[in-house]
């Protein structure tokens, strides 16, 4: 992986976890919440910017994801201040995640050099995004549901769901001996 590409991911990551951190809290009725929501957004919002403009060269799909990020950060933001007429950043944001979607779906499945060969632990980690994704998605409907332990089910997925993001924070040093072999650095 190319040094551009690296630019700015940990402070990106963690920024992400505090965005899932802020929403449990709404969850769970926090009166901090919305700050930390917004805190998370808008330091995605800039972090994804700067990462944008230190990027040579910037091909279409750069574009689509940087108007990706700001329209739905910018959505986050005016929902959690309760602004009218979001369904503009909404449609927007479906509109350029589709194109994304399309443009590195298609990249990924016919560029055999990108499908990486996976390790076990790799597939566990994944595994564990999946459950974790569920647990959020049912915990979530359990909450509507007044079901007792709702609760701990959301908790559980919004931590593995955490982690998940956070997992290459962890282990730097394993990452940073691959990275010296192969002559990159991480920023």
């Amino acid at each position: 992986m190319s040094i551009a590409k690296k630019i700015l991911t940990t402070p990106l990551r963690i920024a992400l976890s505090i965005l899932l951190l802020g929403i449990l809290a709404k969850i769970l009725q926090w009166s901090y919440a919305p700050a930390v929501i917004i805190f998370a957004f808008s330091t995605i919002a800039i972090l994804y910017s700067l990462r944008f403009w230190k990027k040579n060269p910037k091909v279409f799909v750069d574009y689509v994801k940087l108007v990706l990020v700001t329209f739905w950060t910018m959505n986050g933001v005016f929902r959690i201040l309760d602004f009218p007429y979001t369904i503009f950043f909404q449609v927007v944001t479906g509109i350029s995640f589709i194109t994304w979607f399309i443009m590195e779906g298609t990249a990924y499945f016919m560029d055999v050099d990108r499908r990486a060969k996976n390790s076990a632990t790799q597939i566990w980690w994944n595994i564990a995004m999946v459950l974790g994704t569920l647990a959020i998605i049912l915990g979530s409907l359990l909450k509507i549901l007044q079901w007792e332990f709702a609760t701990p089910m959301l908790l559980s997925g919004f931590f593995i769901v955490t982690l998940y993001i956070l997992k290459d924070v962890f282990i730097v040093a394993k990452i940073e001996e691959k990275d010296q072999e192969s002559g990159e650095f991480q920023l």
